[in-house]
């Protein structure tokens, strides 16, 4: 009789996250039917610095039969993600709220906010700031004779894989705050480490930009003030440990 009751909290966890899971799959279909019709539009819309760069007369091809459908319905299916973040999120913070402590979900809560913020923060850099550069550069370092025609799907897979790498740098400050949050360094110790963090961040701009000196610094400065942000913020956020042992 015990394990049947034992078994009770688990089956309606499992409920519970099937529940979450659905209502989650529901938004984003509801947002990606919103969003079908102007497929092209959307495409047109993230192709638009590479299309400004190009040669005159040049223009993207598509090397695929069906790319000209399915690239613009793929794209439109992220932007349908990356629009149902926060009620993604919310879903989240539902089911984990009620395992937390009360002053665990007052610090929480902000840092699901910031994370969102700083994510769409990053793919907006991309695509104001680092496209346009990265796209000009390559645009005229092409060897004379070679004409520039981009394929839609590889430029969609390319930009896809910016978008999602500049987006997860800059949530930097909020990976610090869990990390001191969680005990596994201080703020002292990252503050003693600062000159190796200021390198990894140019090392990292290296690898995720063009090999110019210039844009790489675009990405590995604002790394470096988004670590200095989150050691910061870290102030604020005790370790777990601590807050367990520490009165409410």
């Amino acid at each position: 009789m015990s394990s049947v009751e034992d078994s009770q909290p688990l089956i309606n966890h499992l409920i519970e996250l099937r529940n979450r899971l659905l209502k989650a799959i529901l938004c984003i279909l509801l947002v990606f039917c919103a969003l079908v019709f102007f497929a092209n539009d959307i495409y047109r819309l993230v192709a638009l610095p590479l299309i400004e760069q190009l040669p005159q007369g040049s223009t993207m091809i598509s090397t695929g039969v069906a790319a000209p459908f399915f690239t613009p319905l793929k794209l439109t299916g992220v932007v349908a993600i990356f629009l149902s973040v926060p009620y993604l999120l919310y879903q989240v913070w539902a089911f984990v709220a009620p395992a937390l402590y009360q002053h665990e979900k007052r610090l929480i809560y902000p840092l699901l906010f910031s994370s969102t913020l700083l994510f769409y923060a990053g793919v907006a850099f991309a695509y104001y700031v680092v496209f346009p550069l990265v796209f000009g550069f390559l645009t005229k370092t092409a060897p004379e004779g070679v004409a520039i025609a981009t394929d839609i799907s590889n430029y969609l897979d390319f930009v896809l894989t910016i978008f999602l790498a500049f987006g997860i740098c800059f949530e930097v400050p909020i990976a610090i705050i869990l990390l001191c949050w969680s005990g596994v360094t201080t703020a002292d110790d990252l503050r003693k480490k600062r000159p190796y963090i200021i390198v990894a961040a140019f090392v990292i701009g290296m690898f995720l930009t063009p090999p110019d000196v210039f844009s790489q610094t675009l990405l590995a400065i604002p790394m470096w003030l988004l670590f200095e942000v989150g050691l910061l913020v870290s102030r604020f956020y005790k370790p777990r440990e601590e807050q367990e042992r520490s009165p409410s």
